[in-house]
């Protein structure tokens, strides 16, 4: 049975192994110039003319619409599953292969599976770390799906490119892509849900349109007040029985019992996600508190506190949780706590382990706070060296600007200030300026510290 080509194709190869006129084809119900317009392409069939001619030719709707039978169909949205579960469960590069191999298999004639497969493909390279290719696979399933809303949706490949930009260094596309999803939920209106909890966090991660009643700060605060940060409970060993039942069933040749138990173990999943996300939204809003934002810094501890006992239950959230830990130890130290805060900034320092970063450096700023609040300045300066030190290990892994260590950078710089130490406060905002991105051509130049903020 011919499965490749156009619905036209498959009709009229069915038609001719059959030994059919157009005219047999049609019957009573359709004219035979219907069918040759039909096999030509320049007519689709309605669901009623397809399951019509399928009963005539003798073979399923299935195949004729989509080109292949019920089974090849489960079997592909099986491996759409089971490609899904290795991006969220398993290994991101196994599963670009997988979702590549669907692609190959769905082809142009199946092209919502193969467009939710390409979406899986641009995802997995995003978590891979790979941008450059997510961004260019997002890009052209956005310029799909707007020629095609049926197959794919805007705003999830909107908020994926938002994402995508801000993680290349591109703030302006990455904030222009985040307005855009912005205007989208409000219009349905959307705060639930999985894509609503995406464009919230990536609001907080791209920053610069944060202010007192910001239309972006406003919907955070929406979606923050409509899901909370809910309990985490860590079901991975339950979410890997099902995906290994899920296997087990596709091998004994059961498809439709395999995709239910894949659907099981991708929903057992899905709390644990979305309470992750919260996590992270709810961090960034205690860290935009602690810095100095409007929001009332009690909250800010409740949501800083929420998300550490949320990282803390999954392993592989441990750089999350040092990081709530710090930004609890901000928000300690805000409320005039240097006690608390020091007690959480060692404490993110001996979970974290490894000193050349820019997380154990932003621990130890925080305890040279601390230091400067007691009237210390000598045990600050000692820490500041420290910190200057891991963030002088940094490895830079990414090609373009760094904006988070760079501003690292520049509040070390602040305290050297603070403690006296000039020729470091200068050092430190030089390098903070070549982190952001900024190279500086005048040997000897005075670096104002509102540059680099």
């Amino acid at each position: 049975m011919p499965s490749q080509g156009t619905i036209g194709d498959r009709v009229r190869g069915l038609r001719l192994s059959r030994r059919m006129s157009q005219a047999q084809l049609a019957g009573p119900d359709l004219s035979d110039s219907y069918v040759s317009l039909i096999e030509s392409g320049k007519r689709t069939p309605t669901p009623v003319v397809a399951r019509l001619l399928a009963e005539r030719l003798g073979c399923t709707t299935e195949f004729l619409l989509h080109g292949i039978e019920p089974r090849q169909r489960i079997d592909t949205e099986l491996g759409l599953r089971h490609a899904e579960l290795e991006l969220l469960h398993g290994d991101p590069s196994v599963a670009a292969d997988r979702f590549g191999e669907i692609v190959k298999v769905a082809g142009e004639e199946n092209a919502m599976l193969a467009a939710h497969a390409r979406f899986g493909r641009a995802r997995a390279l995003e978590v891979q770390g790979k941008v450059g290719p997510a961004v260019k696979a997002f890009e052209r399933l956005r310029r799909e799906a707007a020629a095609h809303p049926e197959r794919l949706a805007d705003l999830p490949l909107a908020v994926a490119l938002s994402r995508c930009y801000q993680r290349a260094g591109d703030i302006l596309r990455a904030r222009d892509l985040a307005v855009h999803a912005l205007g989208e939920v409000n219009r349905l209106p959307l705060a639930q849900g999985e894509i609503a909890i995406e464009l919230a966090a990536s609001l907080m991660e791209i920053g610069g349109t944060h202010g007192s009643g910001s239309p972006s700060l406003s919907y955070v605060r929406s979606v923050l007040s409509v899901n909370g940060v809910p309990t985490a409970v860590n079901r991975t060993a339950e979410i890997h029985a099902l995906w290994q039942a899920s296997i087990t069933a596709a091998d004994g040749e059961d498809s439709a019992l395999a995709v239910r138990l894949a659907d099981d173990a991708i929903a057992t999943g899905r709390p644990a996600r979305m309470a992750s996300q919260l996590a992270l939204i709810a961090m960034y809003w205690a860290h935009l508190a602690a810095s100095g934002g409007d929001e009332p810094l009690d909250e800010a501890r409740e949501f800083a506190t929420a998300a550490s006992e949320v990282f803390a239950v999954f392993p592989e959230h441990v750089h999350e949780y040092v990081r709530s830990l710090v930004v609890r130890a901000q928000v300690q130290l805000g409320a005039g706590d240097e006690r608390g805060a020091t007690a959480l900034a060692q404490t993110a320092l001996d979970t974290l382990g490894d000193p050349a970063s820019a997380l154990g450096a932003a621990a130890r700023l925080v305890l040279a706070r601390a230091a400067l609040a007691r009237g210390q300045a000598d045990e600050a300066t000692t820490v500041l060296n420290a910190a200057r030190q891991s963030l002088s290990g940094v490895r830079h892994e990414l090609s373009g600007p760094d904006r988070e260590t760079a501003r690292i950078w520049r509040d070390l710089g602040d305290l050297y200030g603070q403690v006296g130490v000039v020729d470091e406060q200068t050092s430190a905002y030089r390098r903070a300026l070549e982190t952001a991105g900024v190279r500086d051509a005048m040997v000897g130049m005075t670096v104002d510290s509102a540059l680099v903020r």
